[in-house]
């Protein structure tokens, strides 16, 4: 990994998310004996796109966003990837999170490529009337890259189904015609499909009860904690709750909650819904540090905020027994091998945040039958499609004698291998 030798650990980690994935690829490669051809193609991704996007705001005067969308592969199909808005979005974070969603895609077998996008901005500070003349301004920018059978975006970081909605209705009036399919995570009754919503977190718990079967624990005797209450760790929390779990610690970006005996997490979702969508101020427990969270005496960690918070430092001090990946990256690299000496199982991001890009899938189906399910249809369809998924990364851990998330590189590198020697090269 390349990096500035006077660069703080922090800054280290945030400017290596392509060199993460690069790391985990090739790990892959060599132990499922993937041909260089095929690495080769995969270490570049397809395609680089960066927007100037100037919007008038508010005030009356212009100010110009930087607009990004790489296309890291189309050989199993069209790309498929969120938009994100924050401050943070550069070149490198979403040239590997499109990387991330080839092989996410691959693993839950679907017939999609990896893309992702965003836009340097703070949504939070913005009118709605300012992000809607971003996101259609970012969506006319990039017409010529979307559409239904090419770049297929989503909901991301600070986008939601209302986001979606403005790029249909500018991505629409750009081509004349009406495009549901153009981006999943649409509003239901706009084309969106039931279940949507809850998906990823929905996904992790699924992932969470199919590690510990192989575990041989029963969900009823198990603790657990939840990094990030958003959709992902919010939906993630009541569901692994409503199995029987115990969700002893949960927290935001404004605060921390523990309480050994159980967290009421209706009570929490209530709270921060009246609350501005925040958990400060929530009184189901003491609060702690961010970082005492990833180390508590827990037996499943589920990190769904941020990526790279699980560094070799935090990596030495987890007492789970269970890490499952509801964020996108959220360990570095390097913490891999000490988990893995520690006899700590992680069920990969790439697997277990799928759950949403696959019920996107569904939801692009629906658009193209016209056609919709009801939201216990979705969720038989998802929960089956997570399972088989999750098997299939198991077996090649253990074929391969190695850990769930080199399991979950091979699984995708054998399809996506296949892909590529079929269509052959130029």
């Amino acid at each position: 990994m390349t990096t500035k030798t006077n660069a703080s650990a922090t800054e280290q980690h945030e400017s290596s998310m392509f060199d993460a994935v690069l790391a985990r690829l090739d790990t892959a490669a060599k132990i499922y004996g993937l041909s260089e051809d095929v690495a080769v193609v995969l270490r570049n991704p397809l395609k680089q796109v960066k927007v100037s996007l100037p919007v008038m705001m508010d005030n009356g005067k212009i100010q110009v966003f930087e607009g990004f969308r790489t296309i890291h592969s189309t050989i199993l199909g069209p790309s498929k990837g969120g938009i994100r808005y924050a401050m943070d979005v550069c070149d490198d974070e979403v040239k590997a999170l499109s990387a991330w969603m080839t092989f996410k895609c691959a693993v839950a077998n679907l017939p999609y490529g990896g893309g992702k996008g965003g836009i340097k901005c703070d949504p939070r500070k913005m009118s709605i009337g300012e992000l809607e003349r971003l996101t259609k301004a970012y969506t006319t920018a990039l017409a010529d890259v979307f559409g239904p059978d090419k770049d297929i975006p989503a909901p991301d970081m600070g986008t939601s189904a209302r986001e979606m909605a403005w790029i249909v209705d500018a991505y629409n009036k750009v081509y004349r015609g009406n495009f549901p399919g153009v981006v999943t995570g649409k509003p239901v009754g706009l084309g969106g499909s039931m279940g949507r919503e809850t998906a990823t977190g929905r996904g992790v718990m699924v992932a969470t009860l199919a590690a510990l079967k192989k575990m041989d624990i029963d969900p009823k005797k198990v603790t657990a904690a939840v990094q990030g209450f958003g959709n992902v760790g919010l939906n993630a929390a009541l569901l692994l709750s409503v199995q029987g779990i115990r969700v002893c610690a949960i927290g935001d970006h404004t605060t921390t909650i523990w309480n050994e005996k159980g967290i009421h997490i209706q009570g929490a979702i209530r709270y921060a819904k009246e609350n501005g969508g925040v958990l400060k101020g929530f009184t189901g427990g003491v609060e702690i540090k961010n970082t005492e969270l990833l180390t508590a005496n827990v037996d499943i960690l589920v990190p769904a905020a941020l990526q790279n918070v699980i560094t070799e430092e935090v990596a030495a001090n987890i007492k789970a027994k269970l890490i499952v990946e509801g964020a996108n990256g959220p360990t570095v690299a390097e913490a891999d091998h000490i988990l893995q000496e520690k006899g700590i199982i992680v069920v990969p991001d790439i697997l277990a945040n799928s759950g949403g890009v696959t019920v996107s899938y569904f939801e692009w189906v629906q658009n193209n039958y016209g056609h919709y399910w009801t939201e216990e249809e979705v969720n038989i369809k998802h929960d089956s499609s997570m399972r088989e998924a999750f098997e299939h990364v198991w077996n090649n851990a253990q074929q391969y004698k190695t850990s769930l998330r080199i399991g979950a590189y091979i699984t995708a590198l054998k399809k996506i291998e296949l892909g590529v020697k079929a269509k052959g090269n130029y």
